[in-house]
């Protein structure tokens, strides 16, 4: 028998000097972080997959406490978003390996097979990607930290450009706060 419970999320656009995105909470907590730059229709189609029975309401007001930490964090003002609530609704290996990326320190990465080993799962490294291609919210689980081999940059649902934002972002501030030489 299918739910019919819907799912309200509430939704706001982010919006600094340099950065656009689009963020949904539940009445949990954030459940979605856009991309730079791309439409509405990216959270709509998003929601859609995710819930099947989902409403989707403007709130900035709601939000703001997400979009206040967001934009300390874009700003450099931040390096965490300790405290935030997450509504975070994935498969246990998708929380596992979204639990990982939150314990990559800031402004250093690691790779996939390293986020595969970190899990016990050396081996599932493909099932390692797919997992953090699905993660719902970029730059606060920070899968722009994860690298392919040899370091080079690969997929990121935000896009390559804002990957290298985020993670240039992280190495200035650490260089500022004297953390890198």
């Amino acid at each position: 028998m299918k739910s019919t419970t819907e799912t309200v999320l509430y939704w706001s656009l982010l919006q600094t000097d340099q950065w656009h995105m689009h963020l949904a909470a539940t009445a949990s907590g954030l459940c979605y972080v856009g991309s730079h730059n791309q439409p509405f229709m990216e959270l709509s189609a998003w929601a859609s997959k995710r819930f099947r029975n989902h409403r989707l309401i403007e709130d900035a007001r709601r939000l703001q406490p997400y979009t206040m930490a967001l934009t300390l964090y874009l700003q450099g003002e931040a390096k965490e978003f300790g405290g935030v609530p997450l509504d975070l609704p994935g498969t246990e290996f998708q929380r596992k390996v979204w639990q990982a990326l939150m314990e990559i320190p800031y402004g250093e990465t690691q790779s996939y097979s390293e986020i595969a080993r970190s899990i016990g799962r050396s081996s599932a490294v493909r099932a390692v990607g797919a997992a953090i291609g699905a993660n719902p919210l970029l730059i606060v689980i920070p899968c722009h930290r994860v690298l392919g081999k040899h370091g080079a940059l690969t997929g990121y649902r935000g896009g390559l450009d804002m990957k290298a934002r985020l993670m240039k972002l992280e190495q200035e501030y650490r260089a500022h706060a004297g953390e890198v030489s």
